[in-house]
């Protein structure tokens, strides 16, 4: 079925299905792109009071439009505060403040380890990504870590090609062998499906599909052997609301970053 007989493109469904994850008393730790998108969605609907707190040490802050990266101006513009570097992971993210920390990956394995730092060998790779920046510490001293990304089988692989933030390591309590005391990745959204990781080998499994969605669809674009809930769910589709929230952000943000101005939120 095509996006317009649909309604919304998997990619919305994506952002709204894990911004309803999202509490009003969450402290969240929010990782740039498709976090921030989810994380912001749920502030302009059901969470309106979620604390919001990014890599460069703004705390409490309420963008009006996505920002390009930890350094966007919109942040601090719109923080409760903002606190050094040094600060924000001594006090805020290692002292045990963060509930959630959201965030993407380039690749992931089932037990939800990311690699955002290379393609390849490492000393010869075929792609050389950003890098972890705060995200191996995020993923170790956050409460709970959510993860989004949409789904292919380049992405989604069976061995990553550099641990850059840790999650359930080699399953079971590879964690808790570690001394992490934190519980680590619980939920994995993508394009495709809602997943979570087994209570004892920590693997993820397929609990939910988005509206459509079919097993083979979600094996065809993961590169390890996808396991499924006995009670698989459906997803229910994005309301009117969460889909103009989505939507209007999102044309706000390109009308910014285009420099032909915004339109503030109402």
């Amino acid at each position: 079925m095509s996006d317009n007989q649909l309604g919304f493109t998997p990619n919305e469904m994506m952002t709204i299905a894990a911004s309803r994850a999202l509490r009003n008393d969450n402290v969240c730790f929010v990782g740039i792109g498709a976090p921030s998108a989810a994380c912001n969605v749920a502030r302009l609907t059901h969470a309106p009071d979620i604390t919001l707190i990014y890599e460069s040490g703004t705390i409490g802050t309420a963008p009006d439009v996505l920002p390009l990266s930890i350094g966007d101006g919109e942040l601090c513009e719109t923080a409760v505060t903002t606190v050094a570097v040094p600060e924000m992971f001594r006090y805020w993210l290692q002292g045990g403040r963060i509930s959630i920390g959201f965030l993407g990956a380039a690749q992931l394995d089932k037990f939800g380890n990311i690699n955002t730092t290379v393609i390849g060998d490492y000393f010869h790779p075929k792609t050389r990504l950003p890098g972890g920046g705060g995200a191996p510490e995020i993923a170790t001293s956050s409460k709970e870590i959510y993860i989004t990304m949409a789904q292919t089988k380049r992405g989604m692989v069976e061995k990553i090609d550099f641990v850059t933030s840790f999650g359930h390591g080699e399953g079971g309590d590879h964690r808790q062998r570690l001394g992490i005391e934190t519980a680590g990745p619980t939920l994995l959204i993508t394009d495709l499906a809602i997943w979570k990781p087994d209570p004892v080998t920590k693997e993820f499994t397929v609990v939910s599909l988005h509206p459509k969605v079919t097993r083979q669809q979600v094996q065809e674009r993961c590169g390890w052997v996808v396991k499924f809930a006995e009670a698989l769910d459906e997803t229910p589709a994005p309301s009117e609301l969460e889909l103009k929230t989505l939507r209007d952000l999102q044309a706000r943000t390109k009308a910014a970053h285009e420099g032909t101005g915004k339109t503030k939120a109402a």
